[in-house]
């Protein structure tokens, strides 16, 4: 009887202690997920805002030479 409650308390500690490890591991993984959820986010964002910047470079670049082109042909006319 001794011999079993003392296989069963070992048995038991070993088991907690497998499981705070699959614990550990298991909240890592969230954190990287989290991590890398983030990071795409960010980049996303980043990403869209290089390309606002560029269509408005691109619109600031149409509307100056309509109007230079538009007040240079009123200045000859």
């Amino acid at each position: 009887m001794r011999q079993s409650l003392g296989q069963l308390e070992r048995s038991f500690e070993e088991e907690v202690a497998t499981e705070r490890v699959r614990r550990r591991h298991l909240q890592k993984e969230a954190t990287e997920r989290t991590r890398v959820r983030r990071r795409a986010k960010i980049e996303n964002r980043q990403q869209l805002r290089f390309i606002v910047l560029l269509l408005s470079i691109l619109l600031t670049i149409v509307v100056v030479t309509v109007v230079m082109f538009e007040t240079l042909s009123w200045l000859m006319g």
